[in-house]
């Protein structure tokens, strides 16, 4: 799970979310991610990944910076987007 800064949403719109998830596809292809599940909510998102390469921080350092990246660019905005640090759980198996 990710919030938003402040509790403040981190889609603006449906093309907001479209663009998350083709970035969180980026990230899977970077890292070798497998989703296995993901719900977006309006200031926040949980994802269920699968890591094969043991690189949850650095693919979750990417995608948030990544999708901050192009949502400040696309809306003209600027800043953090996400409360840090991401709140991870490894839950093994």
């Amino acid at each position: 799970m990710s919030r938003g800064d402040r509790q403040q949403a981190i889609y603006l719109d449906d093309v907001d979310r479209q663009d998350f998830l083709k970035t969180l596809a980026e990230a899977c292809q970077k890292t070798g991610f497998q989703v296995q599940a993901y719900c977006l909510m309006r200031n926040h998102f949980h994802l269920v990944v699968e890591t094969p390469n043991a690189n949850l921080v650095a693919g979750m350092r990417w995608l948030l910076s990544s999708y901050t990246i192009r949502l400040n660019h696309r809306h003209k905005l600027f800043g953090h987007v996400f409360k840090c640090p991401s709140d991870c759980t490894y839950t093994g198996g």
